[in-house]
């Protein structure tokens, strides 16, 4: 596009941002996706996915290329480039880029950065994740029935996503930095299953294993500081997430948390600014609901771009 001018520029390339995609040049905008990744975002990361509506059974990396493959058939511009702000300047919004200080400039902006799954920092993580150590029981529990499982953390999402995965798996271990800290009522259905040991107030120390993760090593935060190892199959992480969104923090649309607030057509309360998929406030974050908010951006986009030209 001359002088770096589009209708739509769309910063994130996971699933969210390349359904915008998709939806926005199908709609006859001029259109750039940006993404200091590779195309696929959390997804790539992810060793298989069985949910995904018409797919079957393939691996996060797999789905990723489909997609971006599908954007690049319908002519979508996209750019490997670290965006490190965006200023809203009316009509035309400025995205400004670490290399070479390039910058573009758009009549829309829809904000599809996700977040990334705070991780504990220990020898072993990096070398089993995506794995062996998962960030989504819903997308990989299924890969460990009958198995032995270690979830980390003890809030909302650890002690939901640990009920799931208590009645699928053979061994169940908790590990928390502190006591289990979830809705009292989730806590108490957790403990009332044969097969899970909770392990309170433990720090994580370890991840295991040559050719495939095979246990956890972890120790009390109590005087005593016992060490304890447990053998497993798989571990799930629950220890939070960090929202992607420092290049947009100045807009005043985010929640406490970094996150993205929007209404159900994934506006901002900037005009030409919109969020979509993991980077959004919202309750399930999925392959699916992320393409659901992508489309719903791409396509209010869309409408206010018509509107403005």
């Amino acid at each position: 596009m001359e002088n770096n001018t589009y209708d739509i520029v769309i910063v994130g390339a996971g699933p969210a941002g390349m359904t915008a995609a998709i939806y926005a040049i199908r709609a006859n905008m001029s259109v750039l996706m940006l993404d200091r990744l590779s195309p696929g975002g959390q997804m790539i990361n992810t060793n298989e996915v069985e949910n995904y509506t018409g797919t079957g059974k393939l691996s996060g990396a797999e789905l990723a290329i489909k997609m971006f493959e599908h954007t690049q058939e319908l002519g979508v511009a996209f750019d490997y480039k670290t965006v490190t702000g965006i200023a809203d300047n009316g009509p035309l919004k400025t995205i400004t880029c670490e290399e070479d200080d390039t910058v573009y400039q758009a009549r829309a902006v829809i904000l599809a950065t996700g977040t990334v799954p705070r991780r504990l920092g220990v020898p072993g993580e990096d070398s089993w994740a995506g794995s062996g150590i998962s960030w989504c029981a819903i997308c990989d529990g299924a890969q460990y029935r009958d198995k032995e499982v270690v979830v980390i953390g003890g809030g909302n999402s650890a002690v939901e996503e640990s009920i799931y995965l208590a009645g699928i798996t053979t061994r169940l271990t908790v590990v928390t930095l502190f006591d289990l800290t979830a809705d009292p009522k989730a806590c108490d259905l957790l403990r009332r299953f044969d097969n899970v040991t909770i392990y309170p107030y433990q720090e994580v120390l370890e991840f295991t294993g040559t050719d495939r993760l095979t246990g956890v090593r972890f120790k009390s935060t109590k005087e005593d500081a016992t060490e304890r190892y447990v053998e497993c199959d798989g571990v799930f992480e629950y220890i939070g997430f960090e929202a992607s969104s420092q290049a947009f923090a100045r807009l005043g649309i985010l929640d406490r948390t970094g996150c993205i607030k929007v209404d159900s057509h994934m506006r901002t309360s900037v005009p030409g600014i919109y969020g979509a998929g993991d980077i959004t406030v919202k309750h399930l974050r999925q392959i699916v609901t992320a393409c659901s908010d992508g489309a719903v951006a791409a396509n209010s986009a869309a409408v206010y771009v018509e509107s403005i030209k």
